[in-house]
């Protein structure tokens, strides 16, 4: 039997394999708010026969988008149009979805990637100022942002919380809270970017701070019954920087704490990375932390062939692999994977004439009739 396409627990949520669909930012919202481009992208993946899809970070408030494009769960309307996407997708796919809630920090009002990418001024028409832990810019030449004070630092918390709450009305599996690539709460944990001399900054503790304190609203807001887990920056790449054996220690609080598991990436802090980019080069960190901290741990970052990602599996450096860009390009594959592995893979009723002749196993439950 293929690992890959064993069950796996989180926390109480059972996932029928162990390929996670990644947030992917798809810059197509209109303030904030899901459009048909959601229903069909979402849709689209969701059957797919991957064992869970997490949406795509998620903004818990106007001014923690990436980019005016950016979805957001931050006002009623937010939630309606997430809520009439959803109900298309469900009505047609059974996978468990997920949400990945995010504020942007000093990354924010920023153009979308097909754009430039580059950050927009914040007296543009459609910029703002970002807010970050200290006045220090993400890249040479950009405006700084603003260093948010306590009673901004409480109303980011707030609004992390009232958007958890918003993600539970609309029946999400669970939540990511993310902690990673140099958004906001990536910026307090890393030395690079958090240059607070409050009880916020210096010590690892004291960076450590705000982050646990928003996982515990989080949390605290969003049924019991439901996980929270957090997507982490392993390593910020630099000297200096954030690194493996902070992340140890932040799982090992995260743990404490009901975190029901580790979604392990790298980098996005600081334009001076040094990434040694090549399949599966985020694996090892995925490895230590499932080691040393014990949760279930979702390895991402060019696993595209469905042998390497048996492998990560059935050699125990995480439990579940994570594909982004590989499910964009090819949106089935978890069908293939499965093919390829000896497997079967949930495919809905409509499909199951396509199932190759050499597969006949391959779609759960398919029968064929008809003239």
């Amino acid at each position: 039997m293929s690992h890959l396409f064993q069950p796996l627990e989180i926390g109480a949520l059972r996932l029928a394999n162990r390929i996670v669909i990644a947030p992917m930012c798809q810059y197509s919202a209109v303030d904030g708010s899901a459009q048909d481009w959601h229903l069909i992208h979402w849709g689209h993946l969701a059957l797919s026969g991957a064992g869970l899809m997490i949406v795509e970070a998620t903004a818990v408030t106007p001014e923690g988008r990436i980019s005016p494009g950016d979805l957001g769960l931050y006002s009623d309307a937010n939630e309606a149009a997430i809520g009439r996407a959803l109900e298309g997708v469900r009505r047609h796919a059974t996978l468990p979805i997920a949400i990945q809630l995010a504020h942007a920090g000093r990354k924010a009002s920023s153009r979308a990637p097909w754009q430039g990418g580059t950050q927009i001024p914040c007296d543009a028409p459609d910029g703002w100022r970002a807010l970050a832990p200290s006045a220090l810019s993400h890249g040479d030449g950009e405006e700084p942002p603003e260093a948010i004070d306590r009673a901004g630092m409480t109303r980011v918390r707030d609004a992390f919380a009232a958007a958890a709450q918003r993600a539970a009305r609309l029946g999400f599996a669970g939540i990511e809270v993310h902690f990673a690539h140099g958004y906001l709460l990536h910026e307090f944990l890393s030395p690079l970017a958090n240059a607070r001399d409050d009880a916020y900054g210096g010590s690892l503790e004291n960076r450590m701070r705000f982050p646990l304190e928003v996982f515990d609203a989080v949390r605290a807001a969003f049924p019991a019954e439901r996980p929270v887990w957090a997507r982490l920056s392993a390593t910020d790449w630099v000297d200096g920087g954030w690194d493996l054996d902070s992340s140890v220690v932040l799982g090992q609080r995260l743990a404490e704490r009901g975190c029901a598991a580790l979604h392990v990436s790298s980098g996005g802090l600081s334009p001076r990375q040094r990434i040694p980019v090549e399949p599966g080069y985020q694996v090892p960190l995925a490895g230590r932390l499932k080691a040393e901290v014990g949760l279930p741990t979702i390895a991402v970052g060019l696993i595209t062939e469905p042998e390497h990602a048996e492998a990560v599996v059935a050699g125990g450096d995480a439990d579940a692999v994570a594909l982004a860009r590989g499910m964009l390009y090819d949106p089935r594959w978890p069908w293939h994977a499965a093919a390829k592995l000896g497997a079967s893979v949930a495919a809905p009723p409509q499909y199951w004439r396509s199932q190759p002749r050499e597969f006949p196993r391959l779609f759960d439950g398919a029968a064929f009739g008809g003239r």
